[in-house]
């Protein structure tokens, strides 16, 4: 029996570790709840570690940023937040799922943009915010969450926001990145500015142009200098148009003032015609 135990003792390790494995590699598609990340359950502050085997760092490589950030918070203002993500694997063919993100506020109340209605709350904190199955298929990876501030002599608040570009295929080391940062809002004088935050190396390109067509800004031409010269370019036709009728019609003999000498030139010609 002993002999037998141990000849299937290194077939059952193989097939724990396989599984054990698995299940570190499954990505959270439908939304993120927690951490994979041993003595932390806040995606948040510690990162995504759901995607890969091993506990990976962020990546610079990935663009993380957050538009429309006051300077300053009011009491009970509420603050449309937008979320992109730039950079990173991409889609892989067959596939649907680009990114996805969490977010946590120390106060205050996240809820979902206009037409992100389909985000929700991690673990069911109203200052807390993560995609759903919906939110990972966004082709732009760009998210909107309204943060209502809280009451007045609430002090400083914190965010913390991760971002993961992923491909989507769900493979075991896939090539999934993620970058993460955090910023403080002071309680103060809210002025109506906005600003854009973000984590990465900011090397960041521009999508490829569109064929078939050629953008006006980019030949050097600005909108205003565009219709001056076509309001030149109308001047010059109706100043012809004018000259052709001033010829047609201004040495007609059908005008009552010409002059002496064009009267007698008419004259002679019609004795011509009858000769």
């Amino acid at each position: 029996m002993g002999g037998k135990f141990n000849n299937l003792r290194i077939p059952l390790i193989v097939v724990l570790s396989a599984l054990l494995l698995a299940s570190g590699t499954i990505a959270e598609s439908d939304g993120i709840s927690g951490d994979r990340a041993e003595g932390d359950t806040d995606v948040a502050k510690s990162g995504c570690t759901c995607h890969t085997n091993f506990e990976i760092a962020p990546s610079d490589t990935v663009t993380l940023i957050v538009n429309g950030v006051p300077y300053a918070w009011a009491e009970g203002t509420s603050y449309t937040l937008t979320i992109q993500l730039l950079g990173g694997p991409e889609m892989a063919e067959g596939h649907s799922n680009t990114g996805g993100f969490s977010m946590r506020a120390s106060s205050g109340i996240l809820t979902p943009g206009a037409g992100f209605e389909s985000l929700v709350h991690d673990d069911g904190s109203e200052q807390t915010m993560t995609h759903t199955s919906d939110g990972a298929q966004t082709p732009d990876r760009t998210w909107q969450v309204i943060w209502t501030a809280p009451s007045t002599d609430s002090g400083n608040v914190t965010f913390w926001i991760v971002g993961n570009a992923v491909d989507g295929n769900l493979a075991a080391m896939a090539p999934d990145s993620y970058n993460r940062l955090s910023f403080n809002l002071v309680e103060g004088n809210d002025n109506g500015n906005t600003r854009a935050i973000f984590a990465g190396d900011g090397n960041i390109q521009a999508p490829a142009a569109s064929s078939g067509g050629i953008d006006l800004h980019s030949m050097g031409a600005p909108f205003r200098a565009h219709w001056l010269g076509l309001l030149g370019f109308g001047a010059v036709i109706a100043v012809l148009i004018f000259c052709g009728f001033f010829l047609r019609y201004g040495f007609s003999h059908h005008y009552t003032g010409r002059s002496n000498l064009l009267r007698l030139r008419i004259k002679h010609l019609r004795r011509g015609d009858q000769l």
